[in-house]
């Protein structure tokens, strides 16, 4: 009867040793396939699909003439802005036109409040300090203009009150505005606006 034989036991080692002929470890199972690379190609996949459904929709949506209206309302819009910006300059021209005039001009208010008491309705005087006019209170509002004297000294409003009443007044030189106001018995609402030493108007 053979008898198998084992490989002589080394000193020192301790516990039991394979039978001689048999691989020290056993060899390791074999990979399935991995689960995670076929979910992966899966999502790339619909990935895909998605994709490829958009390419399509927009090539047959293409053609519809959808392109055509998209041009068609970015001119319409241009030319809306460009007469928007038309507008707007025009504006801007007429406001710089208007400050120029108001550079040549004095302008004269009086607004609120000024029932005509026992000697008449309320009593407005305007000008300069070598012009002075006389101003007419309607529909509780007054306004006047006169052409900017630069020999002028001041330009002033004043407006009494007759009895009662609560108003305000004002005067504009070359952009400089002064204002005034009076409320009650025969008070005065006085505004002036006068020429600097050096030009100008304070």
């Amino acid at each position: 009867m053979n008898q198998q034989q084992y490989p002589p036991q080394q000193p020192g080692w301790g516990g039991p040793q394979q039978p001689f002929g048999q691989p020290p470890f056993a060899p390791p199972p074999p990979r399935k396939g991995g689960a995670g690379k076929v979910i992966g190609l899966g999502c790339l996949g619909l990935v895909g699909l998605f994709v490829l459904i958009a390419l399509v929709g927009a090539v047959v949506g293409g053609g519809s003439g959808s392109s055509d209206s998209k041009d068609t309302s970015k001119s319409v819009d241009d030319t809306k802005a460009g007469g928007d910006v038309a507008q707007k300059g025009k504006e801007d021209s007429d406001k710089k036109a208007d400050k120029k005039a108001d550079k040549k001009v004095v302008v004269f208010k009086v607004w609120g409040t000024a029932p005509a008491g026992a000697l008449g309705p309320l009593n407005i005087t305007y000008g300069s300090d070598s012009d002075n006019r006389d101003g007419d209170f309607k529909d509780g509002e007054f306004k006047a203009t006169l052409p900017l004297d630069d020999d002028a000294l001041y330009f002033n409003v004043t407006a009494q009150l007759q009895g009662s009443g609560d108003i305000h007044c004002s005067v504009t030189v070359g952009g400089k505005t002064k204002k005034g106001h009076a409320a009650g018995d025969y008070n005065i609402c006085s505004a002036q606006v006068s020429a600097g030493l050096l030009g100008g108007w304070n």
